[in-house]
């Protein structure tokens, strides 16, 4: 009873209720790589276990970081914090460098070769290569 009331009372004020967007997102590399990055290998570089590539990571205050780490990493946010806190606690791992903008990793992936990275795909530009697109 109370949720009809609710829709009426929305619908005759003319509310909108927006949904925050869920944006495609594309894994990046250094043109000059050529190695193909699977769904697990992606787990891996963004959890410790494989170093093939130099991870970065978005800043955990922007949405899409949020995103990649259920999308990418299919881990939450608060999951991959308390697995890195550990790994870094032993001595086991360094967590992905962390950058602010997503313009700050196209630009950290475009001059390291050996870099991989996450932008929304719409942010794409021709001095990275996507591997992979997360949607």
């Amino acid at each position: 009873m109370l949720s009809r009331l609710l829709v009426t009372v929305l619908v005759v004020a003319g509310a909108t209720i927006v949904l925050p967007a869920r944006a495609d997102i594309a894994v990046i590399v250094n043109p000059a790589q050529n190695s193909a990055v699977t769904s697990d290998e992606l787990t891996r570089l963004y959890t410790g276990r494989s170093s093939v590539l130099v991870a970065v990571n978005l800043a955990e205050s922007l949405p899409l970081r949020g995103q990649f780490d259920e999308k990418g990493v299919g881990r939450s946010s608060a999951q991959l914090k308390s697995h890195w806190a550990k790994l870094v606690f032993t001595g086991k791992g360094t967590p992905p460098l962390e950058l602010a903008t997503e313009a700050a990793v196209i630009d950290y992936v475009a001059q390291n070769p050996d870099a991989i990275g996450y932008v929304d795909a719409a942010s794409v530009t021709d001095a990275v290569k996507v591997v992979l697109t997360l949607n």
